[in-house]
């Protein structure tokens, strides 16, 4: 069977590279073809030395390599970039520019920053659960994990000790369930506290947002700290263009302070897309209704900004237990009923954004 250097790398395209989500041949990881009618060599070029994904890289360059060789015996060689091979990359990557924050007002990606009045309001899972919501519909999905005192997202999407890859200054974020995900839980111990001011906040917000490579995303939702303090200022000055979801809980103790968080970000000059109250009434099976905490703090706060109430989740022990067990609910379990209403709250959110009729797309081929 002929077999020529083009069919190589034709089968070669198909191979992925799991944290830049590209393939390995546009990523100038193919090094070398070497075809004879008795053998096929190949070199495949590593980012860098100790690359986790390196593993799955072989594994799926041998399965596409074993679809075309034929009767060939196959030689692989896996190696390193050199640096001045990371440094094109990185480069290419950033499109030619220093680091800088690529979610301007004029990019395509929308950033979605979830907030609170207080803790304890399940903000995180609702983030969790809505990119997953999102990411389902096949939309290109990273998460910022922006609580820096009280991180919990990797937990949550069941990454807690996994890092990011460094390629020289860049950070690649972990993926997990098709989520990209930066957090600052992903830099210290299980048992190290985080205890700093203003400027080193901003410092770590703006370094999640410039040095980290998200690709082209369709949305990047923020797991905002509950209240209006120095992240949520942060956010203001660096993503201007934020939408704002609020969450609360129907009970007057959050409800009566959560709409301070979407009135901050409107004088920051961010737009409050809605609110979703969490911890509703759930109805049990005699049919008696339980307000746990209350009722009606969600259209409370919907009132008082004049935006939407997107949603009310009642309280709900499957949406705890499948965070604790490191998988968003409407991955776990889809038929759920929170699941349902969590899907048509991501669903709202996709359909509430601005048209993107006659903006100007990029011409490059996507790496996302």
């Amino acid at each position: 069977m002929a077999l020529s250097i083009e069919d190589v790398t034709s089968a070669l395209s198909s191979v992925m590279d799991p944290e830049l989500r590209a393939p390995i041949t546009t990523l100038d990881m193919v090094g070398d073809i070497s075809v004879s009618d008795s053998s096929l060599a190949v070199e495949i070029r590593l980012t860098i030395v100790g690359c986790p994904a390196a593993d799955t890289i072989e594994r799926d360059v041998r399965q596409a390599l074993s679809g075309v060789a034929g009767e060939r015996s196959v030689e692989l060689t896996v190696g390193v970039m050199t640096t001045d091979q990371r440094t094109s990359l990185i480069t290419r990557l950033r499109k030619g520019k220093s680091p800088t924050n690529p979610f301007t007002p004029d990019s395509l990606t929308r950033v979605i920053a979830v907030t609170s009045g207080k803790g304890g309001v399940g903000k995180s899972s609702i983030t969790v659960n809505l990119a997953a919501a999102v990411s389902r519909q096949g939309f290109s999905v990273g998460i910022i994990d922006a609580d820096v005192f009280g991180f919990s997202i990797p937990g949550l999407l069941g990454i807690p000790s996994l890092q990011p890859t460094q390629i020289d200054d860049m950070m690649l974020p972990p993926v997990a369930h098709d989520i990209k995900v930066l957090s600052i839980g992903m830099f210290l111990g299980s048992e190290q506290a985080v205890a700093w001011r203003g400027p080193l906040l901003h410092r770590t917000l703006e370094q999640f947002l410039t040095d980290s490579y998200f690709g082209d995303l369709d949305f990047l939702f923020l797991d905002l700290p509950p209240g209006t303090g120095d992240i949520a200022i942060s956010v203001g000055q660096l993503l201007p263009h934020a939408e704002i979801l609020v969450v609360t809980t129907p009970q007057p103790s959050a409800s009566d302070v959560a709409w301070r968080s979407g009135d901050v970000a409107r004088q920051t000059g961010q737009t409050v897309l809605g609110v979703i109250e969490n911890m509703s009434g759930f109805t049990v099976a005699d049919g008696t209704r339980l307000d746990v905490f209350g009722s009606g703090g969600g259209q409370k706060v919907a009132d008082r900004l004049q935006v939407p109430l997107l949603g009310s989740l009642p309280l709900s022990p499957n949406l705890r237990e499948a965070g604790d067990e490191g998988t968003p609910l409407v991955i776990a379990d889809p038929d759920n009923a929170v699941s349902k209403l969590l899907r048509e709250i991501a669903q709202k959110i996709v359909r509430s954004g601005p048209s993107k009729v006659g903006r100007k797309l990029p011409v490059s081929q996507r790496i996302s």
